[in-house]
């Protein structure tokens, strides 16, 4: 979960600071984000997924205690890391969406991100 979660924070303070300092809008500053942050999140998923592969294979005494835990992290690690891979940019779409919705809806427009 820990890892999951760093990997979506990770990737919404990279659209935000590229909305911020390169002036991008949310579309294009999630979908940077995505490319810059898709290498290190891979990586990351695959240390722990190698580093637990051998609960979830093994063999000799007492395996049958400890597999059922094995294949519940590499289970866990593959569903929450193509879960957070698809939901964190909608998600973060939605807000922002969301965000200038309100603001228009106060009377006052929010300042939408515009490439030049």
């Amino acid at each position: 979960m820990g890892i999951v979660k760093k990997n979506a924070i990770m990737m919404v303070d990279f659209a935000i600071d590229a909305e911020r300092n390169e002036k991008l809008g949310p579309e294009d500053a999630i979908y940077r984000a995505c490319v810059v942050r898709f290498r290190p999140i891979m990586m990351t998923t695959m240390a722990a997924l190698f580093g637990t592969l051998p609960l979830a294979i093994g063999l000799g005494t007492g395996s049958e205690l400890r597999r059922p835990l094995g294949i519940a992290v590499v289970g866990g690690l593959i569903f929450s890391q193509v879960l957070t891979l698809y939901t964190t940019p909608v998600i973060y779409l939605a807000f922002e969406h969301a965000r200038i919705w309100f603001a228009n809806l106060r009377g006052r427009p929010a300042v939408k991100t515009v490439p030049a």
